[in-house]
């Protein structure tokens, strides 16, 4: 999360990168992984998701975070216009 943000992390970005390393090469559920961790089952799926996206196997059209990123960048630059 960029700075200004209003949302608070829970976890940090390398609790997250564990979590998803974990749920794709483990072979176990998202809620499995989820559960013995202590994550939520829908974050951590959206972040499994996300992640696939970054790879390129996301649907055509979804945004990678870095494109999110900048979608918000200039969202908010218009607002300040």
């Amino acid at each position: 999360m960029g700075s200004g943000s209003n949302r608070s992390r829970r976890y940090s970005e390398e609790s997250e990168r564990n979590a998803v390393f974990l749920v794709r090469s483990s072979g176990r559920t998202v809620t499995e992984v989820a559960r013995e961790l202590g994550f939520s089952a829908e974050g951590l799926r959206n972040r499994v998701r996300q992640e696939q996206v970054d790879r390129g196997q996301g649907a055509p059209g979804e945004l990678t975070t870095a494109g999110r990123g900048e979608k918000l960048r200039r969202l908010r630059e218009l607002a300040r216009e």
